[in-house]
């Protein structure tokens, strides 16, 4: 399958994360992240053909996974929590343009040009603009000051641009492999769960929006992301990224019924222009 649609089937599916996560709101946290990866982890059984060996790889490249998915869902986690939600996501979405600039820094036989950076920066704004331009707050103005959460979500933006980079200089594992990674990261979550949060009690509503979080956002859209990844230039996909905040906010406005607005549309051009910018850039 292309790159390019592997990558965008993860992008849809990681714009679907904000409005469930809305409805599980109620859930704590760790314990919603932890229950996810498990579930999702369990797609590696078909796709290996049921080969518990396609799991088996080595300690190095299971820690990087861990690094990937554990440290980025925490790293976010406490930024979220400690910085205004807004201004910190879109910190966080600084990986995407992390992806596209460090490419040339951790892949032999890349080599970065003024347009890719453009194209990023574009993209970032694009981005930006999805974000801000839905959630300001009670006075229609941006949070003021410095919060530590801000460090939180850079680091997370790092963390997930360096993983998915260095799947590509690892030994080389089956997609399938990224089951380990998710059952580890869940299972490290759980933990994080029972040492810090309260018991949580679950409807049957919360148990399948559960599932569905599972298969989808924090499941299915890792091992297609990899994929991807592996198959296709980290510059082009950096740029694909920017559209999850976009396709976000569209998926919200929709399950909310709330009007489109301007800005939707303006982050569109400026996403779209930025990827068929880098595009050519490729091409040229």
């Amino acid at each position: 399958m292309n790159s390019d649609v592997l990558a965008l089937s993860a992008i849809v599916l990681w714009s679907s994360l904000a409005a469930l996560g809305v409805s599980l709101v109620h859930v704590p946290p760790f314990f919603l992240i932890g229950s996810s990866l498990l579930i999702g982890s369990l797609i590696a059984l078909p796709l290996s053909g049921f080969r518990l060996a396609a799991w088996r790889i080595p300690p190095k490249t299971l820690a990087l996974g861990v690094y990937g998915l554990f440290g980025y869902h925490l790293l976010l986690f406490i930024g979220l929590r400690t910085a205004p939600a807004v201004e910190a996501n879109l910190v966080n979405y600084l990986w995407p343009l992390g992806i596209v600039v460090l490419s040339p820094v951790m892949l032999p036989g890349i080599k970065l040009r003024p347009a890719h950076v453009g194209a990023a920066l574009l993209g970032f704004g694009g981005a930006a603009v999805a974000i801000l331009g839905r959630d300001p707050d009670a006075d229609g103005r941006l949070a003021s000051g410095f919060y530590s959460g801000y460090v939180f979500a850079f680091a997370a933006a790092f963390v997930w641009a360096t993983y998915s980079l260095g799947t590509r200089r690892v030994a080389a594992f089956e997609t399938a492999a990224v089951g380990s990674f998710a059952a580890l990261s869940g299972a490290l979550a759980l933990i994080c769960h029972a040492l810090f949060e309260p018991p949580v009690s679950l409807s049957a509503s919360d148990v399948l929006r559960i599932a569905v979080l599972g298969m989808g956002p924090l499941g299915g859209a890792f091992f297609l992301w990899d994929a991807a990844i592996k198959r296709g230039d980290p510059r082009r996909i950096g740029l694909l990224a920017f559209l999850t905040p976009l396709l976000s906010t569209m998926v919200i406005l929709l399950a909310t019924g709330q009007p489109f607005r301007p800005h939707v549309l303006v982050s569109a051009v400026m996403i779209i222009g930025a990827a068929m910018w880098g595009r050519s850039a490729l091409q040229a």
